[in-house]
């Protein structure tokens, strides 16, 4: 699915313009976003949360020229579903 799928599909079952829910969905995503980057995340019950996660420095091995390259630490967003939603996806 799509931004404007969803979008559609909002405005259909709301009633709302969609030009109105393309900027609620738009607005949305960029508070996400943002309280994600700032280390605060985002919960949504029955959904899931998005967060910012800590990668530890390593080493990696470029197979193709045979060398190890350093990888620094760095941070990441990642994605835990809820339990509700992981029981439903696996149905």
């Amino acid at each position: 699915m799509t931004t404007i799928e969803l979008v559609k599909e909002v405005s259909i079952e709301t009633g709302v313009s969609s030009h109105d829910v393309h900027k609620v969905v738009d607005c949305a995503f960029k508070k996400i976003k943002g309280a994600v980057i700032r280390g605060e995340g985002f919960y949504n019950r029955g959904f899931g949360s998005f967060n910012r996660v800590e990668r530890k420095a390593k080493k990696a091995r470029n197979i193709s020229q045979k060398t190890t390259i350093s990888i620094p630490a760095h941070f990441a967003p990642a994605f835990k579903p809820s339990p509700k939603f992981k029981e439903a996806v696996a149905k």
